[in-house]
């Protein structure tokens, strides 16, 4: 006899959602989140969704290879017992093909599924330590003036911390003169929101001496970062851990962050204070490793994601509320989608992401 929370089918979907505007971060820009809706099906019809939001500009996943792992992980997940899910989860890197969105949104269907059946919160299922966090609202690359309406909108919203895209030059001119062009946009963002707190996220752009000498120069300004996240390249562990030593703004991995084992070769060479978690670059499973390795190292949290819709990111913000100690919330992306096509998840009033109405599993449900 089968039982109910056997398993029955695992299928996926495109998720095109057009953006107001492009979404531009140092290595490229994306117009269209071209994301994947997955869905669990349990013997007795529960079904679980998760969304895999691959991101070309950051790590060169893509809607395609996303799929391709996701199917090619089906013979492991159906017929298998969903209350396995960690072992479920823990046997997906070894597919070949896997990537992080791939894990990310099949571990999140699984997970969906199981706590819907049980009636379960997911933000219960992660700890229960808050159903409210305040996110930040980013600011992408682009023109200066572009930048000031943006902060003027953002300031209107409530919203009281504002990230700001850097390390792309300056799209008006042919000639790109980069920290100039930097400058001042986050003066004219300073102009209009003098009172917000500003994070800075190069996304590989920047070298350590380039770093030091914009953070040179907006102290002439009398501004200070609250956080500097991924100035330098992915791989340039050295640079990051200069900046750090500098002690000039705090310092975040993001990219360089990619694994278990990135965060603890970064936290023994003291390379970084921060580390950003993103489920989409390695799953749930991962993440909840990595944000353990994390805190006994002494390390601030900081929870992000690609370009999400209100599916992946309400399971971002379940993880970080559940949990608890996230100094840095960056979960704006669902702000930046033209459209919604999904019910339920968590509700923003200005800053604040509410979870508070989510009763089972993450509570978004496609239309």
């Amino acid at each position: 006899m089968t039982s109910p929370t056997t398993i029955r089918t695992l299928t996926t979907a495109p998720l095109d959602i057009p953006l107001h505007e492009p979404f531009g971060i140092a290595s490229g820009a994306q117009d269209v989140a071209r994301n994947l809706l997955i869905t669990v099906e349990l013997a007795d019809g529960i079904r679980g969704y998760g969304e895999a939001a691959p991101f070309p500009a950051f790590n060169g996943e893509t809607q395609e290879t996303a799929r391709a792992a996701i199917l090619a992980a089906q013979s492991i997940i159906e017929g298998a017992d969903v209350r396995e899910w960690r072992r479920i989860a823990l046997a997906l890197p070894a597919i070949p093909g896997m990537t992080g969105s791939a894990r990310c949104a099949i571990e999140t269907a699984l997970i969906d599924a199981l706590t819907r059946r049980a009636r379960l919160p997911l933000w219960a299922f992660f700890g229960g330590v808050a159903t409210t966090l305040e996110t930040d609202v980013t600011i992408t690359t682009g023109s200066v003036a572009a930048a000031a309406r943006a902060a003027q909108a953002i300031v209107e919203r409530g919203v009281t911390t504002i990230k700001v895209k850097i390390g792309a030059g300056d799209p008006e001119t042919t000639t790109i003169r980069t920290m100039e062009h930097d400058l001042a946009r986050i003066v004219a963002i300073r102009d209009v929101a003098p009172d917000a707190r500003l994070i800075l996220d190069g996304n590989c752009g920047y070298t350590a001496d380039d770093a030091l000498r914009l953070l040179d120069m907006l102290s002439v300004h009398g501004i200070t970062p609250v956080l500097f996240e991924q100035p330098v390249a992915k791989d340039d562990e050295a640079g990051l851990r200069r900046l750090t030593a500098a002690r000039r703004a705090p310092i975040a991995a993001d990219e360089s962050a990619a694994s278990v084992a990135d965060v603890a070769r970064l936290a023994q060479s003291g390379a970084i204070d921060v580390v950003n978690i993103k489920l989409m670059k390695c799953g749930i499973v991962e993440a909840l490793d990595i944000a353990a390795i994390a805190r006994v190292a002494g390390l601030r949290l900081m929870i992000g994601g690609m370009v999400e819709s209100f599916l992946a990111m309400t399971v971002s913000a379940c993880f970080a509320a559940g949990q608890g100690g996230f100094a840095f919330v960056d979960l704006d992306t669902p702000l930046f989608l033209a459209e919604n096509p999904f019910d339920g998840g968590m509700v923003y009033r200005g800053g604040v992401i509410d979870l508070s109405s989510i009763n089972a599993g993450h509570g978004v449900t496609p239309w």
